[in-house]
């Protein structure tokens, strides 16, 4: 169960947390772009991991953490990525929002970290 945990480095790094509320349609459209979604990142400069999580309601988060700003820019450029955001908007969320943060902490079981 472990490879649902992101291996980030010691701090500080960014997260963009990215909050949804999925409307329920084109399921299996919506799990094959979320998963190139993340083979897409995995291979942008910066990208450091991911964890998300979505209840049966449709109502999710992924979190994905980043080197920098500029990574995070970058990421967000990226032509299938803002191809994708643009059909998440049209057809597969009711309500979204999406939040960066600069981590500035992070600690916990099995690998610690602390600042």
């Amino acid at each position: 169960m472990s490879e649902r945990f992101a291996r980030t480095p010691a701090p500080p790094y960014y997260a963009v947390i990215f909050v949804s509320q999925r409307k329920g349609e084109d399921a299996e459209g919506y799990e094959a772009a979320a998963q190139r979604m993340l083979e897409l990142a995995a291979r942008q400069p910066g990208f450091l991991g991911a964890e998300s999580a979505r209840e049966a309601d449709g109502f999710g988060m992924t979190l994905s953490y980043w080197e920098s700003e500029a990574a995070i820019a970058a990421w967000k450029h990226q032509a299938e990525h803002a191809a994708a955001r643009a059909r998440g908007r049209r057809d597969w969320y009711s309500r979204f929002e999406l939040r960066v943060a600069r981590v500035e902490r992070a600690y916990g079981t099995p690998m610690e970290h602390s600042a």
